[in-house]
């Protein structure tokens, strides 16, 4: 896997995941940016917080 297609699949894997919390209404979201060693790249965590 390039880095254009690993920049891609994130991209369908935000837009997947961000679809159900605009439906549902406002919930607190908690980004975090972390180094992940297996990817040798950063990566963003979120989480949802009610």
């Amino acid at each position: 896997m390039n880095r254009r297609q690993f920049i891609a699949a994130m991209a369908a894997a935000a837009t997947i995941r961000a679809v159900p919390t605009l439906t549902r209404g406002s919930a607190r979201r908690v980004v975090t940016l972390v180094y992940d060693k297996a990817l040798g790249a950063m990566r963003l965590i979120d989480k949802a917080v009610p």
